[in-house]
């Protein structure tokens, strides 16, 4: 008996079959235990992928909660930051009165310490230089000025500073543009498009 047994061969221990017709012998056992092995091991790692991307979700949806509260009251604090801003551009030149220079200097000063508050927090200003080129993504065109040394389509002038926080615009920044060679043909300006090819190009004639 015990030599018939060591006469066959793993494989053929492995095909031996039980009366109910399972897999019987060592070797059908160990293949069993290790196609239960990975069936387990592929669960639990579908089973970490969904934990992670279930906490990806979240941290994504509580940044996107917490950066639309920052929102709101970023804007509720806009007009107060302009208003401070008009104080300083119209405060009083003679500077004689210690009082009213005190009172100045006060107002310039909690200008700049709110602006450093909104910069350290993720509100950025967009204050655009003389001449820059428009760009309907952050600049709002209000009226279109002349400007000698500006070329066309170029900023002439702020109205009122805009706005953005963590890169997305809250309030555009109302300017004043030079005209496009373009406005009267387009009806709009130029000041609708993009990058302002189309708008501001020359005109095919050849045709």
């Amino acid at each position: 008996m015990i030599e018939e047994a060591a006469a066959l061969s793993p494989s053929a221990l492995a095909d031996e079959v039980s009366p109910e017709g399972e897999p019987g012998g060592p070797h059908g056992e160990i293949a069993r235990l290790m196609s239960e092995n990975a069936a387990l091991k592929e669960q639990a790692l579908r089973l970490a992928a969904d934990a992670e991307n279930t906490k990806r979700r979240a941290e994504r949806e509580g940044n996107d909660a917490r950066a639309f509260a920052i929102q709101r009251f970023a804007r509720d604090l806009l007009d107060a930051a302009d208003n401070l801003a008009r104080a300083v551009q119209f405060a009083p030149k003679d500077l004689s009165d210690p009082v009213v220079k005190n009172l100045v200097v006060g107002v310039e000063m909690t200008e700049k310490a709110m602006q450093t508050a909104f910069q350290r927090n993720g509100l950025k200003q967009i204050n655009p230089e003389q001449g820059d080129r428009f760009d309907p993504n952050v600049h709002q065109a209000m009226m279109e000025q002349e400007a000698p040394g500006v070329g066309p389509g170029a900023v002439v002038m702020v109205m009122q500073p805009g706005y953005e926080l963590f890169g997305r615009n809250i309030r555009p920044a109302m300017v004043a543009v030079t005209p496009k060679a373009s406005a009267t043909s387009t009806g709009t300006g130029g000041y609708a498009g993009g990058d302002g090819a189309a708008a501001g190009g020359a005109v095919d004639q050849q045709a």
